[in-house]
């Protein structure tokens, strides 16, 4: 049986369908990634499992007793609390049942017998049973133990944390509840590179059941082990992960035009054959006629797919050969260095990533290569004819309580990209703004609408370096790729900072890269290409320390006396232990070789699709070789420091 179901669901915001008898189930141990365009009504979904909002109509299905924790994109919290606090709030529920154990223990110990003596009786009994359920008992356990598997000190205050660590403070607040069903709302937002990584690995050892958001293909090709898309309504699901998802995505739309390309010649026949006159019309083809009519009505209904962003990017006349050229800079601030003794030189037509953890300092080494701010230490030689458009990662050029249209153009009802004159409602139309909202405020606009307004007003003008600092975030995955061609295609220079690992792959040509303590180094190539370069850099570094360490002549150890080792050997193991003992390295290799294989099925996905009881049933053993392994290694010591 599924964990959650959904049929024939029906949810509307005025005029839009964003439900239109669509159905949904998850099942335990799976791992679905709900993907959709922006404002499809991803969030509104991922809130009705969730049980926050009820859909318009619909029959809705959940296992009794199902613990379900919703993480939005932006968690709110006491920034005064401690994280420990924070983390443990997530159990208010179950330290409200055990404060009320107490009370009701404390008033049946001075009740005598009678109605009210039974009545408290029961209600400990429930009580009693609740807290058993939910492990309530040693809840402080439980937070410490969250808390150390996060990497997060329970000290520190919440409002001293960065973005990152308190996306990390609110995933420990919703896996301390041990839910049954894990629901993510783009829960890589604010996280690096190696939050990222750090996030994948977590996710794919769960066996809660998991449904989130997300526009991270790379993400999504390793968590996921089912994608659903939210398409004009419906929900349609797809085995496995993004990249077997686009395979299937493609051939059903090409499926789909050629059934409704029948269909339109159908229909138009059938319209020349109902005008042609009374002839037509005789009473022996009523049916054809009620067909026609059905016919016409389904066509009003159907739901084209929506257009993609037109977009198109304003040339600026040619910039410089060189757009920047640093040599030996440094920067600091205060005792902390973000730059130190960096070299490099920015070509036009150039595309360059910068990478590296949260406050690397990839903003600062933007800002010295434009000229906008000036080194401690060495020289930058900015480049000549420069016409720079900006986008801003805080979207902090956008005015909330300007329309869009004033926005795009102030003062002018007309655009003009390269050269050509657009009207306003056009030039909006080609960013999928519907012409009604063009008079809307801007903070009338969800997060991804607000990135492609920017976008929209990015390249409205012209320029021949174009600066994008996090440009990625809450655009869906046919803006993205949109986005991806435009850049690639794009003439001149391009200075990029993103934690999307396939956009960067798929448009940079080289990686400036945080190496930690303000050291940054050139590598040529995309992320992956950087991540190779780095793995290899430091596989030479290790095999060199070991190498010296072997060529240093070690101080003689101080030998054991013989009566030492005799003395050593007089405390001996049994036969039976001994047996034990030298069979255990090879039980500890049969189970880490067992669990790595059921972790490659898991983490494949496909065994979901095929078999949703298999799955659940390789979930629950993957989690008991980890307890196998722990017993093992236990014992293997205990036998190693009795036999020394």
């Amino acid at each position: 049986m599924s964990l959650y179901s959904i049929s024939d669901a029906q949810l509307a915001f005025g005029h839009v369908a964003l439900l239109d008898h669509a159905d949904f189930s998850l099942e335990a141990g799976e791992r679905v990634g709900l993907i959709g365009r922006n404002g499809a009504g991803k969030s509104s979904l991922l809130k009705i499992v969730a049980g926050l909002t009820k859909p318009d109509d619909g029959l809705v299905t959940r296992q009794s007793e199902l613990s379900t924790v919703y993480v939005p994109q932006e968690p709110e919290f006491e920034l005064d609390a401690s994280v420990f606090d924070v983390v443990a709030s997530g159990l208010t529920e179950a330290r409200a049942h055990l404060d009320e154990y107490d009370e009701v223990a404390h008033k049946l110990a001075d009740t005598s017998e009678g109605a009210e003596h039974d009545a408290l009786l029961a209600r400990m009994n429930a009580l009693q049973s609740s807290l058993d359920l939910h492990d309530a008992w040693n809840w402080r356990t439980r937070v410490a133990t969250t808390l150390d598997q996060i990497g997060l000190d329970g000290d520190a205050r919440v409002g001293a944390l960065s973005g990152g660590m308190r996306k990390r403070v609110a995933l420990a607040r919703a896996l301390v509840v041990q839910p049954d069903v894990l629901l993510l709302d783009e829960p890589t937002n604010h996280l690096d590179f190696d939050g990222i990584r750090w996030l994948e690995d977590l996710l794919v050892t769960l066996r809660t059941g998991l449904l989130f958001i997300t526009h991270d293909r790379a993400f999504l090709d390793r968590v996921a082990t089912r994608i659903v898309e939210l398409d004009r309504g419906r929900l349609l699901s797809y085995p496995g992960n993004f990249s077997a998802y686009q395979t299937r995505k493609a051939q059903q739309l090409e499926v789909e035009q050629v059934e409704a390309a029948k269909f339109d010649k159908l229909l138009a026949q059938e319209e020349v054959w109902i005008r042609k006159g009374v002839e037509a019309r005789r009473t022996r083809s009523v049916g054809r006629i009620a067909r026609l009519v059905e016919m016409r009505n389904e066509r009003a209904e159907r739901r084209n797919v929506q257009g993609n962003v037109k977009l198109d990017v304003g040339q600026g006349e040619k910039s410089g050969k060189i757009v920047a050229e640093l040599t030996d800079v440094t920067k600091r601030y205060g005792e902390r260095t973000i730059v130190d003794n960096f070299t490099a030189t920015v070509m036009r037509g150039d595309k360059i990533g910068l990478v590296g953890p949260n406050g690397a300092g990839k903003t600062t080494l933007l800002k010295l290569i434009l000229g906008e701010i000036q080194p401690d230490a060495g020289r930058v030689r900015i480049g000549t004819n420069l016409q720079v458009a900006y986008f801003d990662q805080m979207r902090a050029q956008l005015d909330l309580d300007k329309t869009l249209a004033d926005t795009i153009s102030p003062g002018s009802e007309w655009v003009e990209v390269n050269g050509v004159k657009k009207h306003v409602m056009s030039y909006l139309g080609d960013f999928l703004f519907a012409p009604e909202r063009a008079r809307s405020p801007v903070q009338s606009l969800s997060g991804g609408e607000r990135n492609r307004l920017l976008l929209a007003r990015l390249f409205a003008r012209p320029a021949n370096v174009l600066v994008l600092d996090e440009p990625t975030n809450d655009l869906d995955i046919p803006t993205l790729e949109l986005l991806e061609e435009l850049l690639t295609d794009y003439d001149g220079t391009v200075l990029l900072v993103s934690h999307d690992r396939a956009f960067l792959d798929n448009v940079v040509t080289s990686v400036f890269a945080s190496e930690g303590g303000g050291k940054w180094r050139e590598y040529v190539g995309g992320f992956s290409d950087w991540q190779i370069q780095r793995e290899r850099s430091e596989q030479i570094a290790q095999d060199a320390a070991r190498q010296n360490a072997k060529d240093t002549p070690k101080e003689d150890a101080p030998k054991e006396s013989a009566a030492g080792r005799n003395a050593q050997r007089t405390v001996k193991l049994s036969f039976k232990e001994q047996r034990e003992l030298d069979a255990l390295p090879g039980k500890i290799a049969a189970l880490e070789a067992e669990q790595k294989a059921v972790g490659a099925q898991l983490e494949d996905g496909s065994i979901f699709a095929k078999d949703a009881k298999e799955g659940a049933r390789l979930s629950e053993r993957h989690a008991a070789i980890d307890e196998e392994l722990l017993a093992v290694l236990e014992r293997w010591e205990e036998l190693e420091a009795k036999r020394k």
